[in-house]
């Protein structure tokens, strides 16, 4: 074992062996391994038996090559050469990933670990991606796990048809079960990111309408106007949002000129409520008044209005709110004195029953 492939340490004075497969020895030292792993202190703290030959740390049930290349990465670790760690990937990572994947996990080596879900997130097939999704799984790497989630989301179809799901399907149901239970939360979680996405979308636009209203109506807005019209040009005004604004005196334009008028009022109301560009404005300025709060004589048209409305409805609510709660008041007390008039009957039962038996005594 003279050459880098087969021995490691490249030293003479190792006092460790590890045997690995096909009972071949790797001469290590001991301080190394210590300093490398937590798992490896252990085995080395315990007693060695009399008579026995040097330490010897077995590691079997993965390929030799796998352990040589466990190693060196293990002594690059205590000379500083850890190319995993800075960003670029190690030869031995990238050949034997998943072997040290389950001797880092095993070992409890981390910065290597981290190193090999790297190197196999980023060879990530539809073909071989539930045979690492299981390897993730039983080496606790809940980082690679979910990269396997996001690939099997992404292309399903081509996972579905793969030799290594049918094999899932046939052999564990329950991992089956679990991976669909956990792509269809991911799903939901996506769609309810995407509907807060859209309200908050919908909020601002919104709130801009909101500005741009108070901008037309106090201020003048003489940057934009309908169609080329508008009033005369003044000293200018800055537009929080021209396309707003100009589409906000496009309705205030249609409000003035809907053919609603021409008809007796109570066609004229079904009329309001039957148009939706007079609705839609109708809806803002009602929003408006909701929010706004500057003192009276506001300059958006009926906001006064609006604000009078909302604070009867509330004195109503509250009423209603009130009468409600004299009802239960009402209804607690009546029990009360039914459970009361339930007791006394009770009492009267038993001190009459007493009475009999103490009479039926003397008799």
């Amino acid at each position: 074992m003279g050459n880098s492939r087969t021995d490691p340490s490249g030293g003479d004075d190792a006092d460790v062996q590890i045997l690995t497969a096909g009972k071949r020895r790797i001469p290590v030292h001991s301080k190394v391994l210590a300093a490398a792993s937590p798992v490896l202190e252990s085995m080395l703290d315990r007693p060695q038996k009399r008579g026995g030959e040097g330490r010897v740390i077995p590691i079997l049930g993965v390929p030799h090559d796998a352990v040589c290349a466990f190693v060196r990465l293990l002594y690059s670790a205590r000379s500083c050469v850890t190319p995993a760690v800075e960003g670029e990937e190690a030869p031995e990572v990238g050949e034997h990933g998943v072997h040290l994947l389950v001797l880092s996990h095993v070992y409890q080596v981390g910065w290597l670990k981290r190193a090999c879900e790297r190197a196999l997130a980023s060879r990530l097939t539809a073909e071989g991606v539930v045979d690492v999704l299981v390897l993730a799984r039983r080496c606790d790497a809940p980082w690679l796990h979910l990269r396997c989630l996001r690939l099997i989301a992404r292309d399903y179809a081509a996972v579905e048809s793969t030799e290594a799901w049918r094999f899932l399907q046939e052999n564990d149901p329950w991992l089956e079960l679990d991976i669909l239970q956990s792509l269809q939360d991911a799903h939901l979680r996506q769609k309810r990111r995407r509907r807060k996405r859209e309200e908050e979308k919908v909020y601002t636009e919104l709130s801009e309408a909101m500005e741009c209203l108070q901008h037309i109506c106090a201020e003048g807005c003489t940057e934009v106007g309908p169609s080329g019209r508008g009033p005369p040009p003044r000293d200018p005004t800055h537009c929080p949002n021209p396309a707003t604004c100009r589409g906000l005196q496009q309705l205030i334009h249609h409000l003035a000129a809907c053919d609603r008028k021409k008809k007796p009022p109570q066609q004229q109301q079904q009329q309001q409520h039957g148009c939706p560009r007079c609705k839609r404005l109708w809806q803002l300025l009602r929003l408006h008044s909701a929010i706004c709060v500057h003192p009276d004589p506001c300059k958006v048209p009926l906001c006064s209005q609006f604000k009078q409305k909302m604070e009867q409805t509330k004195r109503k609510a509250e009423e209603e709110k009130d009468e409600k709660w004299k009802l239960l008041v009402k209804k607690v007390a009546s029990a009360r004195v039914m459970s009361h008039l339930a007791k006394r009957k009770r009492q009267e039962g038993i001190q009459n029953q007493e009475a009999w038996l103490k009479q039926k005594l003397i008799d």
